[in-house]
């Protein structure tokens, strides 16, 4: 269990050792080609030290990777924070702190992202108004400018699901989520139907947990999980704490949250029964 920034690292560094293997290459020649110490590419390989992303991009040309897409998710698994103008979230970067950037950039370039809710609406299907309802109750005392940036981020991650192609959303909702009433009743009915409204995007499959499904594996507490399609390796599940959050990268810890994921789907209401059973909430808002 370790945060964002060493998880990125590792990950990273056992990607790109895999490339360097399969390009047939030794840490030594690919250091030689490089014109560094071989050293250098140790310790990125082991997750020691951090990279440039400029830096993975030369590798990745001596690899001879030219997948696109798996270039994009290793430069920005660089944290590519010293390449901020191609990163939107760049502009925030005095408002936002370190594990929300790195959230940010994993949830741009993955594939697929499963979530369980069981407090608030995921953050990629919140409305305007609900979104700085709930910042304002999460962090106390926060002035004006920096609530309106944190909003405007909110809502800037909400472009992944119409990019091309969009990420793949399946969020579970614990009917608490429906029920809570944020920002009062006018917010939350346009909130409600905000969810009906994705629940009807072929990239997003919203299931409702109603409260008479009893007592479940998700009373542990939310979760996201991130897929990515070039290597399952890069796969990450991420638990949201108070001050900070964690990722967890163990094969075990994927496997454990992945079946949980398909656990509470299995209870759940279909997405079908869930869109019937969000507007009946919605029309009684």
């Amino acid at each position: 269990m370790q945060h964002g920034p060493a998880v990125r690292r590792r990950k990273l560094g056992a990607e790109l050792r895999a490339l360097r293997a399969g390009a047939g290459l030794t840490s030594g020649e690919a250091a030689r080609l490089l014109g560094w110490h071989q050293s250098k590419v140790s310790r990125i390989e082991t997750g020691t030290s951090g990279v440039k992303s400029t830096d993975v991009t030369r590798l990745l040309d001596v690899y001879a990777v030219d997948d696109p897409e798996l270039r994009g998710l290793l430069t920005v698994l660089a944290g590519a924070e010293d390449d901020g103008r191609h990163h939107w979230w760049h502009a925030y970067r005095g408002v936002l702190p370190p594990a929300y950037r790195d959230f940010i950039s994993l949830e741009s370039q993955a594939r697929g992202m499963r979530t369980l809710e069981t407090s608030v609406v995921p953050g990629l299907l919140q409305t305007p108004e609900y979104a700085r309802a709930v910042t304002r109750a999460a962090v106390e005392g926060l002035e004006d400018c920096k609530l309106d940036a944190l909003v405007e981020v909110r809502l800037a991650r909400q472009d992944v699901l119409r990019s091309r192609p969009p990420l793949e959303l399946d969020a579970v909702l614990d009917e608490a989520v429906l029920r809570r009433e944020v920002g009062g009743p006018e917010v939350m009915a346009h909130q409600l139907r905000r969810l009906c409204d994705a629940a009807a995007l072929p990239q997003v499959r919203l299931q409702v947990l109603p409260f008479t499904a009893g007592a479940h594996i998700g009373v542990t507490g939310p979760f996201v999980i991130f897929s990515f399609s070039n290597t399952t390796d890069l796969d990450v599940v991420v638990l949201d704490h108070l001050t900070s959050s964690l990722y967890l990268e163990r094969k075990e810890d994927l496997q454990a949250y992945s079946e949980a994921f398909d656990a509470l789907q299995f209870h759940a209401l279909s997405p079908e029964e869930s869109l019937d059973y969000i507007a009946g909430i919605a029309d009684g808002a």
